[in-house]
């Protein structure tokens, strides 16, 4: 690959080219004059009735990115940023040639000697390359400029692709737009394409093994889907679409097309794998994992078994279903009551509740009157439990304390609610809640 001196020593060539051939033609006797060929921007050619020469002069107006290369070794870097290539800057450079003459038809003569040229070489050989480019043996060390010096060091004669010279049409709406960008009076011109110029860096690259055999694997696309999640309290148990889900169920997903080769359940980043005779096309049975109360993200993740020996890899998933994980009150009583008679009561209310609170979550005790009174309304509480503070090591917290106050003496159904999550009443054969139950004396 060339370095980035190449865009200029492709100009450079291309001029050596045209001034060995005005020479090999006799351009100057034809013309009976001087003839130059120059790289100048048209601005900067002279054009003054009395100072205007005959030459040829090449410019560069436009550099366009290669179709053809630009994606060649892309990936450049890897999944941690690290450089695993260089991949090639490929470039196509636009040149305007342009033709000036001191007297009549000069600009049609050596317009037309370009031309010819261009068309007789129109892949520059790679020996044509360095002998342009190279330090001439007779030339004294350091009469040549410091520019013309670094062009050898381009190692354009070296990239891969051959320099390949191909005509362009430019139409007269075109070519006015670019010689009004000039600033410069017209002459007389050909448009030229050339084609690929490889600028490759030379930086320290961390580049893997070769791939020792490619395996191809086609399969066809079945997405699972989740419809419901349904919970069972007992092994054989019936499933519940419409319960509130506790920390000892298990969780009953139904869909459609959930079976594949290495089936995965997502729970909020945790991957749990059922067990083989739980996996159907349109139901899965799992346990669930030390979760806390809340609101949880499930996802079912098919992964495809690739590679000798095969090994699962990332395949298609699921739709994401949410479902909330409730607390369940194991054990509660009453401690520290105080208030007598008819006065308000108040007191700590020790609970043992499942799956253990972690911190940063929201509790809140929930009480309503039990038996609702006949003739008044059910009283109802509602208190703020304290905060849950992180223990170390960070373990979940089992059993809390929460303070009541101001509550009339009685029984009251209870519940708590963290993180909007509440946990379930019993209810006796008539389906009437009726525990758990806290009495207050």
């Amino acid at each position: 690959m060339s370095t980035a001196l190449a865009i200029a020593s492709v100009t450079q060539v291309l001029k050596d080219l045209l001034n060995n051939g005005l020479i090999d033609h006799d351009a100057t006797g034809t013309v009976g004059g001087n003839v130059k060929v120059t790289a100048l921007p048209p601005d900067r050619v002279d054009t003054e009735a009395t100072k205007e020469t005959s030459q040829l002069n090449l410019f560069m107006y436009m550099v366009t990115p290669n179709l053809g290369w630009r994606n060649q070794g892309l990936p450049s870097r890897n999944s941690g940023g690290d450089r695993i290539s260089n991949p090639p800057l490929a470039l196509d450079l636009h040149y305007l040639l342009t033709a000036y003459g001191s007297e009549e038809l000069h600009h049609e003569i050596l317009l037309g000697y370009g031309m010819q040229l261009f068309h007789e070489v129109s892949v520059l050989s790679r020996q044509a390359i360095r002998t342009a480019l190279s330090m001439p043996d007779t030339t004294p060390s350091g009469t040549l400029p410091s520019h013309l010096v670094a062009l050898s060091t381009s190692e354009l004669a070296d990239q891969i692709e051959q320099i390949k010279i191909t005509p362009e049409s430019l139409n007269t709406e075109e070519l006015s737009r670019l010689w009004t960008a000039f600033g410069a009076k017209y002459r007389p011109n050909a448009a030229y394409k050339v084609t690929v110029v490889l600028i490759e860096s030379k930086k320290s690259t961390r580049p893997s093994l070769p791939v020792q055999e490619r395996k191809i694997y086609v399969v066809p696309f079945k997405q699972p889907v989740i419809e419901k999640i349904a919970s069972q309290h007992t092994p054989g148990g019936p499933f519940l679409l419409n319960g509130k889900i506790l920390w000892n169920d298990r969780l009953v997903l139904q869909g459609n097309q959930l079976r594949g080769d290495v089936v995965i359940v997502n729970i909020d980043g945790t991957e749990i794998v059922p067990a083989a005779n739980e996996i159907t096309d349109s139901q899965i049975t799992i346990g669930l994992p030390g979760l806390q109360a809340g609101i949880h993200g499930l996802q079912v993740v098919h992964k495809m078994l690739m590679g000798s020996p095969p090994l699962p890899h990332q395949g298609v998933s699921s739709n994401v279903e949410a479902f909330v994980l409730s607390p369940h009150i194991e054990a509660l009583h009453p401690e520290n009551v105080q208030g007598t008679g008819g006065a308000p009561r108040s007191a700590d209310v020790h609970l043992s509740i499942k799956p253990g609170l972690r911190a940063g979550q929201r509790v809140i005790l929930l009480l309503n009157e039990f038996p609702a009174p006949v003739l008044t309304t059910p009283l109802s509480y509602s208190f703020q439990g304290p905060p849950i503070i992180l223990l170390s090591p960070p373990l979940a917290i089992e059993d809390i304390v929460v303070p009541v106050s101001g509550i009339r003496a009685g029984t009251y159904l209870v519940r708590i609610r963290v993180d909007g999550a509440e946990s379930p009443l019993d209810t006796d054969a008539s389906f009437q809640y009726n525990a758990p139950q806290l009495t207050i004396a």
